[in-house]
């Protein structure tokens, strides 16, 4: 499925029916008085969260959505029926935004949830509601109320626990596939991955996180180059980053610490949110690295970096210290989490004595 994180759409709610003039006629009646009823309202436009979606691809070919408008009054005291409501399906992590205002208008972050997008007019005023002492033949009526009508940019940050950082081809989709159930294209050349990969990690029985592979940054990101600074976005709601770094790069004249080095240096460029979150430093290809020079290249590589958060040391093609670095994240997120729930204040009466 094409992954697409970013849409404009135009929504139209439904106006409202007009009302209705009408009289009541029947056999010897003569003045049967007003029966003209109101007109429907509109059809509101509303979005749902959908949680088996995960790209607003359905929006980029379909940018136009209109809820139908409320039918018109008719005579009989017959009200016009409501026009038939329009519900558009959005994955778990939208953004809704003003597309002219770039204001944010609301972000749907729990899944089953709906939102009024646009309201339907309100159906006009039949002459039955004029009726009065004085005056008892009103020809009076009111059309329906327009709908709101909106430009919408609609924006996808998806959810997950843990992103990857790093240069392109230091291992980052193949360390995905290797602990979780994703299975992002992996080659032996840069750039393989063109959108953020979603994979979830299971640690044991009902203990599991959500890892997310978005596509590598290079120097000079935060201007424009490259791929990775359209897909930022998707790991601001992360509770922690794994920066990967190809500790045995192909080329002899690439310096890992420079590019490392670097994107730390894109990261807080970007967003000093971002780069103020977590940071784990994870030290991939050792299976590429002789054995009687691993322990000194990765003394020199952290001292050179500078680095003094948790420092892990992994080959993701063979698995080794994989294992470890997942129940090392698994508890750091669990921890995180339970920390972020708010507190809840129990009525004494109610309280166990200890």
């Amino acid at each position: 499925m094409k992954f697409v994180d970013e849409a404009f759409i135009d929504v139209a709610a439904g106006d409202g029916g007009n009302g209705c003039v009408s009289f009541r006629h029947e056999k010897y009646k003569e003045f049967g008085g007003p029966n003209g009823g109101d007109g429907g309202r509109g059809g509101h436009v509303y979005a749902y969260v959908d949680v088996n979606l995960n790209t607003l691809v359905d929006f980029r070919f379909s940018r136009r959505h209109e809820a139908k408008r409320g039918e018109h009054g008719m005579g009989s005291d017959m009200f016009g029926a409501a026009g038939e409501d329009v519900t558009l399906k959005v994955p778990v992590g939208t953004i809704i935004s003003d597309a002219e205002t770039g204001e944010q208008l609301m972000e749907l972050l729990t899944p089953g949830e709906t939102v009024l997008l646009a309201k339907g007019g309100d159906g006009g005023h039949g002459n039955m509601r004029f009726k009065s002492a004085i005056n008892r033949a009103p020809r009076q009526k009111t059309p329906g109320w327009p709908g709101e009508r909106k430009s919408l940019k609609l924006e996808l940050k998806v959810l997950a626990d843990v992103g990857l950082l790093g240069m392109p081809n230091a291992g980052k989709s193949t360390f995905i596939a290797a602990v979780s159930n994703a299975r992002p294209k992996i080659a032996d050349y840069p750039f393989t991955t063109l959108h953020p990969n979603l994979g979830v990690v299971r640690v044991g029985p009902e203990q599991s996180f959500v890892v997310a592979d978005v596509p590598g940054l290079i120097e000079g990101a935060s201007d424009g180059a490259g791929l990775g600074h359209q897909f930022l976005r998707h790991l601001q709601r992360t509770r922690l980053l794994l920066h990967i770094v190809d500790l045995a790069p192909f080329d002899d004249g690439v310096d890992p610490v420079e590019q490392a080095k670097a994107i730390v240096a894109e990261l807080k460029k970007y967003d000093a949110e971002l780069y103020a979150k977590p940071r784990w430093l994870v030290l991939n290809k050792l299976d590429m690295v002789p054995d009687d020079e691993r322990v000194a290249r990765v003394k020199d590589f952290v001292k050179r970096f500078k680095f003094k958060g948790p420092v892990f040391e992994i080959s993701a093609l063979t698995r080794e210290g994989c294992d470890t670095l997942i129940r090392e994240i698994y508890q750091h997120v669990r921890k995180t989490a339970d920390a972020e729930l708010p507190s809840i204040d129990v009525d004494p009466r109610f309280a166990q004595d200890n």
